[in-house]
């Protein structure tokens, strides 16, 4: 018996329009948050939804979800509206953006429009000044290193169950130093931290996506956030038009004042930051499998290591990297997955 889920129901009841509502699951994400749908009545008789989420207390803590809520879309941000929440409980009462994930809508011909939305709403988020109920971490070295260390601890030694040498061992933290101090030296902004196309929802009364999980946003690098739309672990694109996105961003943050780069350094901040986040993500989505028992995730490996093979291909800084990635990270992963080269990318890639 979930009594969980009746403390949830009862809970959800006791809020106007929702007395008799019905929760019914709805896509969860990589945490162990569970989100339902809840179908009510408006005082007026008019059919009413929610989302309803589920944050376990001692696995999540929602308190930076609501206090970020509240001051975002006192911004302007496309974030849910908080209507109800029990932060002892981890309970939250949220406004229903629907299921269109930008994913699913993403295709050649879509895909200008949808980024273009998407990218002007990032910039909105990234002049969001501090302020409200919940001062934003930095995004330190500290932090930095601990996520690029998911790369080795859980995809190489964890699922790839490679040993590593002194010698990788040394290269990989010469890498990891490389990488972070690129991204130490970008311009600070409000960094959303997971801007992908799987938590940006394609809304029919507005242009402007809906924003999602936006709970472990920092303050950092100004290029990570259109790193994880533009190289999503989730779909991938050709290079050409990626590039051509990624200028329309540059230019867009320099007329709102955020930096001062010129296009070779902001295309050398992106692709520099794109492999920290790339590390971190195949480490992630091996530890969701290994540690959580969720193997939808190990589909997005191969695609995700293809991304530092590709950025790091053409910087004589990391020629040892990309070599060794090429020869002994890429073979293992074909080998634990089952693919081939010429699946490294993975799909979808319009």
């Amino acid at each position: 018996m979930d009594t969980r889920l009746e403390k949830l129901t009862t809970w959800v009841h006791q809020h106007p329009g929702f007395e008799r509502a019905h929760l019914t699951p709805v896509s969860g994400d990589a945490s162990f948050r569970r989100y339902f749908r809840a179908n009510g009545k408006s005082g007026t008789g008019k059919a009413i939804t929610a989302i309803v989420m589920d944050a376990p207390p001692e696995h999540e803590n929602c308190q930076p979800f609501v206090a970020l809520a509240r001051h975002w879309r006192q911004h302007g941000i496309s974030v849910p509206e908080v209507f109800a929440d029990d932060l002892e409980l981890g309970f939250l009462l949220l406004e229903d953006f629907g299921d269109r994930l930008m994913l699913g809508r993403l295709n050649g011909v879509t895909a200008d429009e949808l980024y273009s939305e998407a990218m002007a709403e990032l910039i909105r988020i990234q002049r969001v000044p501090p302020g409200g109920d919940y001062t934003l971490p930095p995004y330190d070295e500290a932090l930095l290193d601990r996520e690029m260390s998911l790369f080795p601890d859980w995809l190489l030694e964890g699922l790839l169950q490679m040993e590593l040498a002194d010698g990788e061992r040394c290269m990989l933290e010469t890498t990891f130093a490389f990488l972070k101090e690129s991204a130490l030296a970008q311009p600070r902004v409000t960094v959303h931290r997971d801007y992908h196309s799987r938590n940006l929802l394609v809304r029919p009364d507005s242009p402007v996506p809906g924003v999602i999980d936006f709970q472990d946003a920092v303050e950092g690098p100004i290029t990570y956030d259109i790193v994880s739309l533009l190289k999503d672990c989730y779909i991938e694109w050709p290079a050409a038009r990626r590039n051509t996105w990624l200028e329309d961003f540059r230019i867009l943050g320099k007329e709102a004042g955020l930096h001062k780069a010129d296009s070779d350094t902001f295309h050398q901040w992106f692709e520099l930051m794109g492999m920290q986040r790339h590390l971190k993500a195949s480490g992630i989505f091996a530890r969701l499998y290994l540690r959580d028992g969720k193997s939808g995730y190990l589909a997005d490996i191969p695609r995700t290591v293809n991304y530092l093979v590709e950025a790091s291909r053409p910087l004589p800084a990391l020629r040892h990297f990309h070599q060794w990635l090429t020869d002994d990270v890429v073979p293992a992963v074909h080998h634990k997955l089952g693919t081939s080269p010429d699946s490294l990318s993975g799909g979808p890639r319009p």
